[in-house]
């Protein structure tokens, strides 16, 4: 066995077999010396209890309990695609059917990111109902504006409150995970209190967090400021350094726009003027 197919074994989740690495798809990849398990395969293994704190483990999963979950899996194979490793386990009645997390998603089954964290596949899922006249053999997505049926599927959802709102599971889950918890809500009519707990149940992961573009730092490049002018030709009369001292100055650097130009040094439309010293528009730089 080469080195090359080594690391790739290593680097394979324990519980899919999968080496994906898509934080969307299959969550955080969680790694501990050979151990390595992605997040989403982690929090539906049948069996696997938090039992400690959150720092400890993964995410309170501790070690000993995550290698028994591995054991346990090894023992049954996916009804999908009939590897074995199959940690979720189908919460309908009487069912006894086990897959791999993302074989599950693949096919049509649905895991549930909150309480107990139950995991159903394509035949107990659980599904939307629609009244019949407000069904349409055709709609639009409201997230990415594409054609999609207008009646309820494992990939084709609607908004509990206003009904008038449809979006592919790939579009809605991709929003849920950007605007996480305290932003997420139905994009048509803004309802939270119907439309949360409706995508919840149909298999929607909605992070505990604020929103992508309210974490600390996500738009700092935005508030920086140049030290000095870097266009490619200054215009400022004092140089460089100068254009940065001098403030509210027609040579002040343009840091609302977030470059390091002056803003007689940016680009223009229409020829500079002032204490400059050429006449022909300014350029910005390549």
């Amino acid at each position: 066995m080469s080195p090359r197919t080594l690391v790739l074994q290593e680097a394979a989740c324990g519980l899919c077999r999968r080496p994906d690495s898509d934080p969307d798809a299959y969550g955080q990849k969680c790694r501990r010396g050979k151990l390595c398990v992605h997040e989403n395969c982690l929090y539906h293994a049948s069996g696997l209890r938090q039992r400690g704190q959150d720092e400890e483990g993964f995410y309170g999963f501790l070690y000993p309990d995550i290698r028994q979950a591995l054991k346990r899996a090894a023992q049954k194979a996916c009804c999908v695609c009939g590897c074995r490793g199959a940690s979720v386990v189908c919460q309908g009645k009487k069912c006894s059917r086990s897959f791999h997390f993302p074989c599950g998603a693949e096919r049509g089954c649905i895991s549930q990111f909150f309480g107990e964290f139950k995991s159903f596949c394509w035949k107990h899922r659980p599904a939307q109902r629609v009244r019949r006249r407000r069904r349409r053999a055709e709609t639009v997505c409201v997230v990415c504006l594409e054609a999609m049926p207008g009646r309820a599927s494992y990939s084709a959802l609607v908004c509990p409150a206003c009904k008038r709102a449809w979006f592919h599971r790939s579009c809605i889950q991709g929003l849920a995970l950007r605007a996480a918890l305290y932003h997420f809500r139905c994009p048509r009519c803004r309802d939270v209190g119907a439309f949360q707990p409706e995508m919840f149940r149909m298999g929607i992961k909605i992070p505990d967090r604020d929103a992508a573009w309210e974490e600390e730092g996500a738009f700092s490049d935005q508030y920086h400021r140049h030290s000095r002018c870097d266009a490619s030709r200054c215009l400022h009369e004092g140089g460089r350094e100068q254009a940065a001292e001098a403030g509210n100055a027609p040579g002040a650097l343009a840091a609302s726009t977030g470059t390091g130009a002056g803003k007689s040094c940016g680009p223009r439309s229409f020829p500079a003027t002032g204490p400059l010293r050429s006449r022909s528009p300014a350029r910005a730089r390549g």
